[in-house]
C-alpha cells in the first residue's frame, strides 16, 4: 500500500547529474580546456556571446547527460547546480549553441579538429594501431545542406548524409570524421580522408587496415602499397570473382561447414594481380553466416552447389596464412557496434543544423566526447565489460548532488547507498 503523502519543495540547487563530477575531473586533469583554445576554434564576436569553451564543455556535458538533439541541451542550462560545478555564472540555450556552430567553416573543422584529434591520440600510451573504415546513412528529414537521395536502405527515397568515419579498433576510439552529402559512394574522398587520418597518427604505427566492400578500388589499394601499409579488403563479387569462387576446386576445410581456399586476381587497370582469400560457408550448417550467395546458376561447374553456400572474398597483402587473414577481419564487424553506439548512445544523427559545416562540427565534437568516454571505460571503470553510456548515465552519472562550501574548499555532496561509494570513491582517487 502506497503512503499517503504531499509534495513541497525546496530552494536547495540540486543536479540529478552529480556523477557528471568524473568526467568533469578527467577533461579537467586532461587540460582540454586549453586545447580547445589552442586548436583555434572561433571567437564570439560580440562581448556578450558566451565563452566557446563553455559551449563546447556545455555540449559534452548535454550528450553525457543524455541530449539527443540540440533543443534538449537547455538540461544544462536550467541545472544550476551543475553550472556552478562548472563555474559558470549562466548556462547557454540551445540556440546558442547553434549560432555558435554555424561560425564554423570547412577551412575551420580541418584546423580545429586536426589539431584535436592529433593531441588526443598523442597522448594516449598505445601504438600499432588497427584501424577500420566504414560509412553510416543519417536519414534528414528537412531540407539540410548537403542532404540528397543516394544509397539509404532502411528509407529508401529519404535524403541523407553519408559520413565516413575511422576507428581505432584496438582501443574502440574513433579517428577520423568526415560529413558527407547523402549522395556520395562509400569510397568518395576516400584517399583524402585517409591522408587526413594519417596526419593525425603521425606519432604513431599502423599495423593493419580493415575496409568493406565499399572500398574495394585499384585506387585504394595502390595509394595503401604506396605508403606499405598492411591491408585487409573485402572484395565485391562481380562476375570474374564469383567465377573463381564456384570453380574453385581445393578448398580446405578449417571448421564445420567453413572451407577457405586462395587465388590471384588482377582488374583491369591494375598494376599486378593481388591475392584473394575465398571463405565459403555451409548454409545448413551455418545458417547466420555472412556472406552472398551466388544467384547465377550458369556460374556454377558442379549444380549441387548451387544455393548451398555462402561467399566471401577478401583481398590483402599479409604474408599470413588464409584463416588468420579471414579471422583479423572479422574483428571490424566491431565498428558497426561503435556506430550504433554513436546513433543510439550519443544521438550523433540527431544533432542537425541547416549549415552543412555547423553539422560537420558538431559530429567531431560528439565523437571527441565519444572519445573520451571510451578512454574514461578503458582508463577508470574495472569492469571485463565495456559499458555502453546509457549504462554508465544509469550506474554513475544519475547520481543526486548538491555544492557546498565548507571553509574556502567547495565539496559536492553526492547521494549514493553505501554499497556503491566505494567504487564511486575509487574512481575519483584514480583521477
Amino acid at each position: 500500500m502506497m503512503r499517503d503523502y504531499d509534495i513541497k519543495f525546496v530552494n536547495k540547487e540540486i543536479t540529478p547529474f552529480g556523477g557528471l563530477s568524473l568526467f568533469l575531473k578527467m577533461l579537467d586533469r586532461c587540460h582540454f580546456d586549453e586545447q580547445l583554445v589552442k586548436s583555434g576554434i572561433p571567437s564570439q564576436g560580440s562581448n556578450r556571446g558566451y565563452n566557446p569553451v563553455q559551449i563546447i564543455l556545455g555540449l559534452f556535458a548535454g550528450v553525457w547527460c543524455g541530449a539527443s538533439r540540440f533543443g534538449h541541451l537547455d538540461i544544462v542550462r536550467y541545472d544550476t547546480a551543475l553550472c556552478n560545478l562548472l563555474g559558470w555564472n549562466r548556462g547557454a540555450g540551445h540556440r546558442a549553441y547553434q549560432r555558435y556552430l554555424n561560425k564554423f567553416s570547412q577551412a575551420t573543422n580541418q584546423r580545429v579538429f586536426s589539431e584535436l584529434f592529433s593531441w588526443f591520440f598523442s597522448e594516449l600510451v598505445f601504438d600499432n594501431y588497427t584501424l577500420d573504415f566504414d560509412s553510416t546513412v543519417m536519414v534528414r528529414e528537412g531540407s539540410q545542406e548537403g542532404a540528397a537521395k543516394g544509397y539509404n536502405p532502411k528509407r529508401p527515397g529519404r535524403p541523407s548524409h553519408h559520413p565516413l568515419l575511422a576507428f581505432v579498433s584496438d582501443v574502440r576510439m574513433i579517428a577520423n570524421y568526415w560529413l558527407r552529402p547523402g549522395n556520395t559512394s562509400a569510397s568518395t574522398n576516400y584517399l583524402s580522408f585517409l591522408e587526413d587520418m594519417l596526419s593525425r597518427l603521425q606519432d604513431k604505427r599502423v599495423g593493419l587496415i580493415r575496409m568493406d566492400s565499399g572500398f574495394f578500388s585499384g585506387n585504394i589499394l595502390g595509394y595503401l602499397e604506396q605508403r606499405q601499409l598492411s591491408y585487409i579488403i573485402a572484395c565485391r563479387l562481380n562476375n570474374r570473382i564469383k567465377y573463381s569462387l564456384t570453380h574453385e576446386k581445393t578448398w580446405v576445410e578449417v571448421a564445420d561447414g567453413l572451407e577457405i581456399a586462395e587465388t590471384t586476381y588482377q582488374a583491369e587497370h591494375w598494376d599486378s594481380p593481388k591475392r584473394i582469400v575465398m571463405v565459403r560457408q555451409e548454409v545448413k550448417k551455418r545458417p547466420k553466416a555472412a556472406g552472398k550467395q551466388v544467384r547465377e546458376l550458369e556460374l556454377f561447374e558442379d549444380e549441387q552447389d548451387f544455393g548451398k553456400y555462402r561467399y566471401s572474398c577478401f583481398v590483402a597483402n599479409l604474408a599470413l596464412p588464409a584463416k588468420i587473414v579471414y579471422d583479423s577481419y572479422r574483428g571490424r564487424a566491431d565498428s558497426e557496434n561503435r556506430i550504433k553506439e554513436l546513433k543510439y548512445d550519443f544521438s550523433i544523427d540527431d544533432f542537425v543544423s541547416h549549415n552543412f559545416w555547423a553539422t560537420e562540427a558538431c559530429g567531431n565534437f560528439i565523437v571527441m566526447a565519444y572519445n573520451f568516454m571510451s578512454l574514461f571505460r578503458h582508463a577508470l571503470i574495472n569492469s571485463d565489460k565495456k559499458k555502453f553510456l546509457k549504462t554508465i548515465r544509469y550506474e554513475l552519472i544519475s547520481t543526486p548532488a548538491y555544492l557546498g562550501k565548507k571553509k574556502d574548499k567547495h565539496i559536492l555532496y553526492l547521494a549514493r547507498s553505501l554499497k556503491t561509494r566505494k567504487s564511486f570513491l575509487s574512481i575519483w582517487e584514480k583521477l
